[in-house]
């Protein structure tokens, strides 16, 4: 295969993956066509669709090249095609994951931050991967529904996901084959290309990078195997031209202002959350990142005047962390000096006192636990008081999604507050240099907070 597409294209050639429901196979087809076409020379743009971590670690694994969202409800819908010429910028075609079902996306909003959303802003043809392991005749009546429930939507194919022999094979083609749509691959049952998950989700690349590289290409050969590559690629040509301009991260924050402040980046296995615009929002605004890794650094980077610590998974590596009581006093002692600090989830947790009862660093009067119970949804909040991260009253589309639980104490000013079920909910932790809260944000939907961000440190000597 040979590319045709300029480098200079604001929107490349394009695909969605979708399926009927979570489960189906969507990461393994994306993931293995990802890895397949950058195999051949491709320079393939990897997305996901929705405010999930994890795929895009695998997406950029297969890449070569970062793995980024797009997510209607917390960036806003006009920032879609922004954002997707601005990812696919150099690429010869763009692979975007969809997210649970086809139609599924924001509960209660209808299609917002649904794959079907999505496909629609990108006008980008749908590839849709079916699990047909316990299916005949009948995929074909699920196919069709999907592809009439909204005639906006371009299902143009199907990829057969863990068939189990030829004659299986037979049955699903020939009953599609009435709907006149296109197989272009079939994959085999194939438990080697599993990969490990847990309380949510899969495991993070930066957890078991050794082992996620042999999947990865375990996943490349599968695909190469049984889909129908240069069909794909074809579907991909059919996307027409978007009219947009690319997202621009120093358009959003506007021209830098005063010095230009080192802001420590938490990093490494414990903390793998963050979205690449974010960083690029910070580094427009005029900071310098200096990333480190709370398992084995014992001090901050020198000469920082801000800290981030975003999300993870601080319950699984809390020894570590309780363990590396130097860098835990470090970060105490630049939140009593004065720091500005943005933390999120698992940043929240590693500021409090305690996890499961080990040792944090005592930043926040709160302690956490985890708990049987998940805490899921995408919140549209208000910030209920100044703070380093952004003025009280700023509105926000964020995320929840979490197992653990904090018991702050008795009046803590808290970073947000918001409705559910009717009634008022407030959540984190603000304060004059602090800013500590359960909600991710894509800061591309909210620009203002980067730049805030970078104002609130100066220079730290």
């Amino acid at each position: 295969m040979v590319s045709v597409w300029g480098a200079a294209a604001l929107a490349p050639p394009r695909v969605v993956i979708a399926a009927p429901a979570s489960g189906h196979g969507k990461t393994t087809v994306a993931t293995g066509i990802i890895k397949a076409l950058t195999d051949r020379g491709f320079a393939v743009a990897p997305f996901k669709v929705g405010p999930d971590y994890i795929d895009p670690g695998y997406h950029a694994l297969a890449a070569g090249r970062p793995g980024r969202n797009l997510d209607p409800c917390m960036v806003g819908t006009d920032r879609i095609a922004p954002l997707f010429a601005h990812g696919a910028a150099g690429a010869d075609l763009a692979v975007v994951e969809g997210v649970m079902g086809l139609y599924d996306g924001a509960t209660g909003e209808g299609e917002l931050a649904s794959t079907a959303q999505v496909a629609k802003l990108l006008k980008a043809p749908v590839l849709f991967v079916v699990d047909a392991a316990a299916q005949g005749r009948s995929i074909a009546a699920l196919v069709h529904g999907f592809r009439s429930f909204d005639p906006e939507v371009r299902l143009a194919g199907v990829i057969l996901n863990r068939v189990g022999s030829d004659t299986h094979r037979s049955i699903l083609t020939e009953a599609l084959d009435e709907l006149g749509l296109p197989v272009l691959g079939t994959l085999r049952r194939d438990a080697k290309v599993s990969a490990p998950s847990r309380h949510l989700g899969l495991v993070p690349v930066a957890e078991r990078r050794a082992e996620a590289v042999q999947a990865v290409a375990a996943l490349g050969a599968l695909v190469d195997d049984g889909v129908r590559l240069d069909e794909v690629y074809s579907l991909a040509r059919t996307a027409p031209p978007l009219s947009t301009t690319a997202w621009d991260a120093a358009a959003e924050v506007g021209p830098r202002r005063g010095a230009k402040p080192r802001i420590a980046i938490a990093s490494g296995p414990a903390f793998t959350f963050s979205y690449a615009e974010n960083a690029e929002l910070l580094t427009a605004a005029g900071a310098e990142l200096c990333p480190f890794d709370p398992l084995r650094d014992e001090a901050l980077p020198e000469c920082v005047g801000g800290l981030v610590i975003g999300g993870g998974f601080p319950e699984v590596h809390a020894p570590e962390l309780t363990a590396n009581e130097a860098l835990r006093g470090s970060v105490a002692a630049f939140a009593r000096d004065g720091g500005a600090i943005a933390a999120e989830c698992a940043g929240l947790l590693y500021l409090g006192k305690s996890l499961d009862g080990l040792p944090m660093c005592g930043v926040l009067d709160a302690e956490a636990v985890m708990t049987d119970r998940l805490t899921l949804g995408y919140r549209h909040a208000v910030a209920a008081a100044e703070s380093v991260l952004a003025a009280a009253g700023t509105r926000v589309s964020g995320h929840e999604f979490h197992r653990t639980a904090v018991s702050p104490s008795a009046g803590s000013p808290p970073a947000w507050h918001w409705r559910r079920d009717g009634g008022p909910v407030t959540e984190g932790f603000a304060g004059a240099r602090i800013h500590a809260s359960y909600l991710h944000l894509h800061w591309a939907g909210t620009p203002s907070v980067a730049r805030r961000l970078v104002e609130s440190c100066g220079v730290r000597r």
